[in-house]
């Protein structure tokens, strides 16, 4: 177990059978943003992606005297103009009764290290628009906001389209 500079906090990796403690987290972002109807993710979804030989994300679980406190997602991401690789923050959350002990910076950090031991130098992570405690925290630690990138996504029925586009031989 890899432990931080306090000695109740533990952030160990997350392993399949944490597939219900990572949904749960996954809903408590949800929750704190008013948009838990968007949470259409399983348990067995973290379970089948998360974890096996080929896992698709990786998760550092926070525990503080052995009770969940928080958790952060991320997976392997590559820089073409650094050339080098490094890893995209998914989730991190912490629990409502955990908030302002050090929890987030403690998984950043952790989560820092296990890209560093696999070659990587840099994170990279979204905020909700919205979310001004995050963005705050975030450029007190050192993430910073890049003005000159915006964030576009195709989900559902717009993606099944444009994955279709090549099937008429295009």
């Amino acid at each position: 177990m890899e432990t931080t500079n306090r000695s109740d906090l533990v952030i160990r990796k997350a392993t399949a059978s944490d597939a219900d403690t990572i949904l749960a987290g996954i809903r408590m972002i949800g929750d704190h943003l008013g948009t838990p109807h968007k949470i259409s993710a399983t348990a067995e979804d973290f379970r089948r992606h998360g974890f096996g030989a080929s896992p698709a994300f990786e998760v550092l679980i926070a525990e503080i005297d052995g009770v969940f406190a928080g958790l952060c997602l991320y997976f392997a991401s590559f820089s073409t103009w650094r050339g080098k690789p490094g890893a995209y923050i998914q989730d991190l959350v912490v629990d409502k009764a955990f908030r302002g002990n050090g929890v987030a910076e403690a998984l950043l950090r952790q989560t820092a290290r296990h890209v560093r031991e696999k070659g990587g130098v840099y994170l990279r992570l979204s905020v909700d628009a919205g979310n001004l405690t995050a963005q705050r925290f975030y450029e007190r630690i050192g993430l910073q906001h890049q003005p000159e990138e915006h964030i576009h996504a195709i989900y559902g029925d717009a993606f099944e389209a444009l994955a279709g586009l090549g099937e008429s031989g295009v």
